[in-house]
């Protein structure tokens, strides 16, 4: 499909309107907002916001939802950076360096290159989504089983370089989220595993309450055992814009995160937080100095931002193009347009052309308005950091406890995020780390599903596992980025050990 230019700049004329500009705003106003807020998830402020886009014409209602993916999903870094608790799952690989560039007293600069690093992935890949939509989702389309499976492989391969100093810790932390994501009804046969005869079992783990108690309420008993008084963190606020020297250090990053996250985000199933994982460890890979990863490396925060963002453009191409939603978020904007008798497909390019440009044109400009309003009101995020460690402890506690109950008001969920809470602080006070445990929460179900329905497909036979092309480009890429991880991981060993 060529694209029509002239049809493509009245689709901005038309978003550009005074009442379709304010709706963009409100929506990315309460995505942030939304993001921040542990537990409430990009999926759930489209879905929660839905109806009040009832009545309202196709280009303001799909606008103002476009506006709130876009805010939430920078949103989610806000907490991540400032309390060690994503906002949202995409935001999990934010962690790694946002918060140790908080706890030295550089939130501000943290802040402003999230921000930015979020403007240009969702900038990046809202362009991608507009020029290269029917050729990516032509090769979506061909993931089955076996490309899923070799994809979630490829995905597994960067726990080398988020598992620290130790790789038989981080194996054995991938290990026990991999045992985690057992527990439930099998995905083939439906029969329940480890559940103990308990109900709310049977679905597995809930992720968002398992991802609050590992990564803040693990923090908050890790604060609270330290003796003494423990002295607010000094942030600097002025720095509304990351500096000329970090945008040019972590600009090769930026280029690289963005083709990346706008591939996995047109890969139906997949999402902001696999893309963020898979693009913060080829930052670490292809780094010059990796030892510096998981002590506030600005240029992973910056990678891990930037691909979870151009997610968005990604996860629309196949919605747009197919009908098939990209992610969790897509697939209630489907019923968006549904609700707006829109039908998306290869259909409503031939009978809504001028809708499709105006949604790219909406997502866009939802960037810039995202930047705007995240560089305003970038003072007041980053003050959290500096209330006393003795008021904010107690408060990260009970926004944990909310946030895990408000995803499905189940108090179940709550004695889920206390007892991986409890398990997280043990394994710090062991170094063993955090991360591969979330990365194997992430990709063990979708490894699992997909190697059980290509056994089904091939009667047994292994060798369908090696019959696709996609397929066996994945592990070979998993392969390799294995062998080059360890390689980096020994290169990291000797030089602390020649600092030692």
């Amino acid at each position: 499909m060529d694209i029509n230019w002239g049809l493509m700049l009245s689709s901005y004329g038309a978003v550009f309107a005074p009442s379709v500009i304010l709706l963009i705003a409100v929506g990315v106003t309460a995505g942030i907002i939304i993001g921040a807020l542990p537990g409430l998830t990009a999926t759930m402020g489209v879905a929660l916001l839905v109806p009040m886009t009832f009545g309202r014409p196709p280009l303001e209602s799909l606008s103002m939802l476009m506006g709130i993916y876009a805010g939430a999903m920078y949103g989610g870094a806000i907490s991540a950076i400032l309390i060690r608790t994503p906002g949202t799952p995409a935001a999990a690989a934010t962690v790694l360096e946002g918060y140790p560039m908080a706890k030295r007293g550089e939130a501000g600069r943290a802040m402003a290159m999230a921000l930015f690093a979020s403007f240009f992935g969702g900038v990046a890949g809202a362009v991608i989504m507009t020029i290269a939509s029917p050729l990516v989702s032509s090769v979506a389309l061909r993931f089955g089983p076996i490309e899923y499976f070799g994809l979630a492989i490829f995905g597994l391969s960067v726990i080398i370089s988020i598992s620290g100093r130790s790789l038989i810790k981080g194996f054995m932390s991938a290990f026990f989220g991999l045992l985690i994501c057992t527990i439930g009804f099998d995905p083939i046969s439906g029969f329940p595993r480890y559940t103990f005869g308990v109900m709310e079992m049977m679905e597995g783990p809930p992720f968002i309450p398992t991802l609050i108690g590992l990564f803040a309420v693990s923090e908050v008993f890790n604060e609270s055992q330290k003796s003494g008084v423990i002295k607010a963190v000094t942030a600097k606020l002025d720095q509304y814009l990351p500096s000329w020297a970090d945008i040019k250090y972590c600009f090769k990053e930026l280029c690289r995160s963005s083709v990346i996250g706008s591939v996995v985000g047109a890969i139906p199933g997949a999402g902001g937080d696999i893309a963020s994982f898979i693009s913060y460890g080829e930052a670490k890979r292809a780094s010059k100095n990796p030892e510096l990863y998981g002590k506030g490396q600005i240029e992973g925060l910056a990678a891990s931002e930037c691909a979870n963002n151009a997610c968005q453009g990604g996860a629309m191409i196949p919605l747009l193009s197919l009908g098939v939603p990209g992610d969790a978020v897509t697939a209630v904007l489907l019923g968006a347009f549904t609700i707006q008798g829109l039908q998306p497909g290869p259909m409503l390019y031939k009978e809504h052309l001028d809708i499709v440009y105006q949604i790219f044109a909406s997502m866009m400009v939802a960037q810039f308005v995202m930047q705007f309003i995240g560089m305003a009101g970038i003072q007041l995020f980053a003050r959290v950091i500096m209330v006393d460690r003795s008021i904010l402890t107690p408060a990260i506690f009970v926004m944990s406890v909310i946030g895990a109950y408000a995803m499905r008001s189940n108090v179940f969920d709550v004695y889920t995020t206390l007892f991986f809470g409890v398990v997280g602080f043990v394994m710090m006070r062991y170094d063993f780390p955090l991360s591969p445990i979330l990365l194997a929460l992430i990709l063990g179900p979708l490894a699992e599903a997909n190697l059980r329905r290509s056994m089904v497909m091939s009667g047994g036979d292994w060798s369908i596992l090696v019959s696709s092309p996609i397929a066996v480009s994945m592990m070979v890429l998993a392969v390799l980025s294995l062998y080059f991880s360890i390689r980096k991981h020994h290169e990291i060993e000797r030089k602390l050990a020649e600092m030692e």
